[in-house]
């Protein structure tokens, strides 16, 4: 397990509670889990996204990662409409780990309402949440 310090957590996304990222990007959206959350998780052995074209609420659960010690659920830090799913995760799930804010990516959306996106905490404001 990495120490807080130790952690990769870029300053140009937003991070939610549960510990998914949100980089705007334009019109869109990517959004993967967070540095933490895959050092947590340890090695992913598998991914499971939703479809192109699905519309999601934020809060709901828009998939699933698999790793050597637990599944969990990923759930949508804003709403909106999936435009692209990062489908080389079928292959390289460890991506997830090995760059979790770069090729780790899991989907881009078309968010209903970018403000979510702002009301989301920055990289300060993860970190506090993360210390305790």
């Amino acid at each position: 397990m990495k120490e807080i310090s130790q952690l990769n957590l870029p300053e140009d996304v937003r991070y939610a509670e549960d510990h998914e990222w949100v980089k705007s990007e334009g019109e869109t959206a990517k959004i993967g889990i967070s540095d933490y959350a895959q050092d947590q998780l340890g090695d992913v052995v598998f991914v499971e996204l939703p479809q192109v074209g699905d519309a999601l609420e934020k809060g709901t659960e828009f998939g699933t990662v698999e790793s050597v010690k637990a599944v969990s659920e990923l759930f949508m830090p804003v709403g909106g409409e999936i435009v692209a799913v990062n489908t080389a995760l079928e292959e390289a799930p460890e991506q997830v780990n090995t760059d979790p804010h770069g090729q780790g990516w899991m989907i881009e959306i078309k968010p209903g309402d970018p403000a979510e996106i702002d009301a989301l905490m920055d990289k300060a404001a993860y970190l506090a949440m993360l210390k305790g």
